[in-house]
């Protein structure tokens, strides 16, 4: 089950452990993504998202279309960890708060059949910045894949064509992931999740502000300037997957 078209990628970040700075860590990870994006002058689509109460996110859903994206931010896919004091701490103590990300190749309609009769699709109005609805139609798209139970929804194109054509695309990429998984898990005689529970302990990469240091654990690399990484500059990390492999 090979994706011939890896330019185009949906790119999910779900806060994970830590409450809300989880969020906030979330919400930092898909800032940087979209920077990283812009530099490479790729398409960076937000096709949903839902917020939390301090400007952090849940989860957030995107689109990517760019040379080479998948193969830039595949390695991206997992659990990412946080070490730093939280604004909203006011004695000082260090958090440990996790996201998780996963980086699934965009399917085209022809490489994955899906009967109509199995999708219960629904439609609801689309929410801005702070949770207000900004249309006062019912533009957003949610659609449930019966047979699986996967849910997707998109809600930042214009139309209800615009977001079901998202929500759709979305559907294919994640029941593509489902069905390479459960073939794995067949050979393998486990279950192997992607991003795993997001629990602090499963981790790819630690992000410790105090040490202004960012490890990755699978390669055993580390990288400093944080801040300059969490702004978009994820090229010394992109490169050092490139070498490893």
């Amino acid at each position: 089950m090979e994706n011939q078209n890896p330019s185009k990628i949906i790119i999910e970040i779900r806060a994970g452990a830590g409450g809300d700075e989880a969020g906030i860590f979330a919400a930092d990870l898909a800032r940087m993504y979209q920077k990283y994006a812009a530099k490479r002058s790729w398409r960076f689509d937000i096709l949903d998202f839902s917020e939390t109460s301090l400007k952090g996110y849940k989860t957030f859903i995107a689109e990517i279309n760019g040379q080479n994206s998948y193969d830039e931010l595949k390695n991206e896919s997992g659990v990412h960890r946080v070490q730093r004091v939280p604004n909203t701490e006011k004695s000082g103590r260090i958090h440990t708060s996790t996201a998780s990300v996963a980086v699934l190749p965009e399917i085209e309609p022809k490489e994955l059949n899906i009967n109509p009769s199995d999708l219960e699709i629904s439609f609801f109005r689309s929410s801005g910045p702070g949770g207000q609805n900004v249309n006062k139609v019912e533009t957003a798209v949610r659609i449930l894949h019966k047979p699986s139970g996967l849910v997707v929804a998109s809600q930042a194109g214009r139309s209800q064509s615009a977001n079901r054509e998202q929500a759709m695309s979305l559907l294919r990429s994640k029941l593509f992931e489902h069905q390479k998984l459960e073939e794995e898990a067949k050979l393998k005689g486990i279950r192997r999740e992607q991003i795993g529970s997001a629990d602090r302990s499963e981790k790819i990469r630690t992000y410790n502000f105090p040490q202004d240091r960012i490890t990755d654990h699978r390669i055993g690399k580390k990288w400093h300037n944080i801040e300059s990484i969490m702004e978009g500059n994820i090229e010394p990390i992109v490169k050092a997957f490139k070498i490893k492999i």
